[in-house]
């Protein structure tokens, strides 16, 4: 094997790992689309369905931390709290099923912090690319501080109706699929250009 074909391989390979994770990106991009049409299309349907399997897995989780308490015999034991948690978790679980219309603003804060959990990422890479001497930096760059607004109006606007968060939702999904397709090509240029070394 010549050393052209050793480190092609190893370029190949962080090639792929890092347009795994923008695929994996664009598909969280691509389920914030989603989930932003149910929420504009049926916003207090998908409010009460959202909030009802959440209660329902956080139940579920509860009852297995309780039953594995008992099972393992945790009260032995005084570093495990899976009692205590698997209460708390039926009990936050119950909570949600019960007020489902009032777990929108709970939802709009999540999906708030998750925008702005995605444009810090993006920025972040952004600050990669930059010093990679990669041009396509100032695209993810915008992207990122687009998403950034939208999280941040999504995170703290009390008074945004569900659809709006959702039409917001759709927007920054679409700009992160834009943004991780142009991501994923500025990648493979990379790569052709550093395997004809």
């Amino acid at each position: 094997m010549s050393k052209v074909e050793i480190i092609k391989r190893p370029i190949e390979q962080i090639s792929w790992n890092i347009k795994k994770t923008a695929w994996v990106a664009a598909i969280e991009s691509l389920a914030t689309v989603i989930l932003g049409i149910l929420i504009v299309v049926w916003p207090d349907i998908t409010t009460i369905v959202i909030a009802n399997v959440i209660g329902v897995i956080l139940i579920a989780i509860g009852i297995y931390r309780v039953i594995n308490y008992f099972v393992i015999r945790g009260q032995n034991d005084f570093f495990n709290n899976d009692l205590l948690m698997g209460v708390v978790s039926i009990l936050i679980g119950i909570a949600a099923i019960v007020v489902g219309d009032d777990i929108a603003n709970i939802f709009r804060i999540v999906i708030g912090i998750w925008m702005v959990y995605e444009a810090l990422v993006r920025i972040n890479t952004a600050v990669k690319l930059h010093s990679a001497g990669i041009g396509a930096w100032k695209y993810v760059l915008i992207i990122g501080i687009l998403v950034l607004a939208v999280g941040i109006f999504v995170t703290f606007n009390t008074g945004a109706v569900m659809q709006l968060i959702g039409w917001m939702m759709i927007v920054a999904g679409i700009i992160g699929i834009v943004g991780d397709i142009v991501y994923i090509e500025q990648v493979n240029a990379v790569v052709e250009k550093l395997t004809k070394q």
